[in-house]
């Protein structure tokens, strides 16, 4: 008895939460350190290489920012004209950063926004890989078996993006008052790096409520990056207008810091006051569910499966249907939105005599020329439902899904086979409705209706490289499994090189390294066979790769 009552009295108090789970001292954080610990363990490559790439990004635009803020003054006055224009205002920022033009007052307007933009990117992919990916794996019941407190697994999700966010922030600080961009100063450094982190700090408090709200990883990720998306758009949109639609978005708050401008810090309290709400509404969602479900139930099936469903290939199409409508409906959106700026082509790069040299080398218009590099940036986003799509079959298979399927007669060709066309499809399909919204509103701003068809032409070009894409990610996944995630890499290269390099003037080699990098510039360009039979010639290699690795190894089992 003595021997009992001597245990009892040095065991720690334990109690249990409101869900009922019980926790140690009868807290719902407990073990939130030790979970913190071991996220920042398995980030420790991760985050770092996030982190340097968002940095590194930023900093290469330091010789563009110098070159868009000359000494003369009337080539001065004309470059303010010139990005003072709606096109390149929805592509950069808010026109006030021009009332003072300095090479860092530059460096802000064109690099802020794309840094906060991946700041929170970085977020969203953070709290969800900790906290809804480890549910869907069965590591977070595992772990919960433990002497874990509820919200012990969501604050150690949210730690880790926070540390990321403020080591991010702490960089800029540090190395831009270094860089040699004329006009920075430590305090203006100092407020760029914090709007970094507040950016990222408000999609971290936007993916803590999208992981209660849907049962899966990809369905949250989906919600949160809709977000986000919609948080660019209402910034793009502001700045053309009046600016009060950018005050909807924390994009837009951010940006309205005006670093190196008027190094304003209080537009970063409603982001610092919506990333707290965010958080604590993931807090209280998280106490209305069970471990592994979301609050937002699935939908009643119809009593019996259709024909369809019998069939790989339908099976396949069923899974992936609403990442197809969701990319689909955006990319229209995404199209239309830019279309609608290209009856402005012509005014906006009136002054840009080098512009017009390059684009009267390759023998378009300024209006295509234009199309032709937002047709870039929607073919990058379809990219990544192409990734997303082709690698639906390694969350089967950590699922423990897949194993059941191909202990039948299903083969392993023909179950990946089956996601495989679905994905790389759905990819032709969501280009093509990028390429028709921009082609649909561009007809209506520009009064050409054959920008409809050169669109979707354009749009089609791109199709290789998105399956070279896929291809990429199908290999990892044949051979190295476990590095699925370097897949993402390809789609974000593309991005910098093709889209961001070139208002950074980047070196055409670097080009050469991206899929995108080898499609013809329609319809800006002439038509070139040779790349887009080269590109769909190297797809085909990787999935073959990606197959016959997948038919050799062994399936991840539960």
């Amino acid at each position: 008895m003595s021997a009992l009552t001597d245990t009892a009295a040095r065991t720690p108090a334990a109690g249990r939460g409101r869900d009922g789970q019980q926790v140690r001292g009868g807290t719902a954080l407990a073990g939130a350190g030790t979970l913190l610990r071991f996220a920042l363990r398995r980030d420790r490559l991760r985050l770092p290489a996030w982190v340097l790439a968002v940095l590194l990004v930023a900093l290469s635009g330091t010789k563009k920012a110098a070159e868009l803020a000359p000494d003369d003054p009337a080539e001065a006055a004309d470059m303010v004209s010139t990005l003072n224009s709606p096109a390149m205002l929805a592509m950069t920022g808010p026109g006030h950063y021009l009332s003072e033009l300095t090479p860092a007052s530059a460096f802000s307007m064109l690099m802020l926004g794309y840094g906060a933009l991946l700041a929170g990117l970085m977020s969203v992919l953070t709290v969800v890989r900790h906290t809804r990916a480890d549910e869907e794996t069965g590591i977070a019941e595992l772990v919960r078996s433990g002497v874990v407190g509820r919200h012990a697994p969501l604050t150690a999700a949210l730690g880790a993006a926070l540390a990321a966010d403020v080591a991010l922030g702490l960089l800029f600080a540090v190395a831009l008052p270094g860089a040699g961009i004329e006009g920075v100063t430590a305090g203006g450094a100092l407020l760029f790096g914090a709007a970094h982190t507040v950016a990222g700090l408000v999609f971290a408090g936007v993916a803590a409520v999208t992981v209660q709200l849907a049962g899966h990883a990809r369905a949250a990720s989906g919600m949160a990056l809709t977000a986000l998306g919609a948080a660019y758009a209402l910034r793009a949109a502001g700045d053309v207008g009046g600016g009060t639609l950018s005050w909807l978005s924390p994009l837009g708050w951010v940006q309205r810091t005006y670093p190196f401008v008027d190094d304003r810090w209080w537009p970063l309290l409603p982001g610092l006051l919506l990333a707290g709400a965010t958080a604590a509404a993931g807090y209280a969602l998280s106490t209305r569910r069970d471990v592994g479900a979301g609050l937002l139930p699935p939908r009643p099936g119809p009593p019996g499966a259709s024909t369809a469903l019998t069939h790989p290939f339908g099976f396949a199409l069923r899974q992936h249907r609403g990442l197809l409508v969701a990319f689909g409906a955006a990319l229209l959106l995404l199209g239309a939105m830019y279309g609608s700026l290209l009856g402005q082509v012509e005014d906006m790069l009136a002054d840009m005599g080098d512009l017009r040299k390059v684009i009267a080398e390759a023998g378009g218009s300024l209006v295509e020329s234009f199309a032709a590099t937002v047709l870039l940036v929607v073919a990058v986003v379809a990219s990544l439902h192409v990734v997303l799509a082709t690698l639906r079959p390694r969350a089967e298979e950590t699922a423990g899904r897949a194993e059941p399927l191909l202990a039948t007669g299903l083969s392993r060709t023909r179950w990946l086979g089956a996601h495989l066309a679905v994905a790389f499809g759905g990819g032709a399909l969501v280009v093509l409705a990028g390429a028709l919204g921009l082609g649909l509103a561009g007809a209506a701003s520009a009064h050409d209706g054959g920008l409809v068809v050169r669109m979707l032409g354009a749009g089609l070009a791109y199709v290789p490289a998105l399956w070279v894409v896929g291809g990429v990610a199908v290999l990892l996944f044949g051979w190295a499994p476990r590095a699925v995630p370097l897949a993402w890499a390809v789609p974000a290269y593309g991005f910098v090189v093709g889209y961001v390099g070139r208002l950074l003037d980047l070196p055409g080699w670097m080009g050469d390294l991206s899929p995108f990098g080898h499609v013809p510039q329609l319809p800006a360009d002439g038509m070139r066979w040779t790349p887009v039979l080269l590109l769909t010639l190297v797809a085909a290699a990787l999935v073959a790769a990606g197959l016959a690795g997948f038919r050799r190894r062994d399936l991840e089992t539960k």
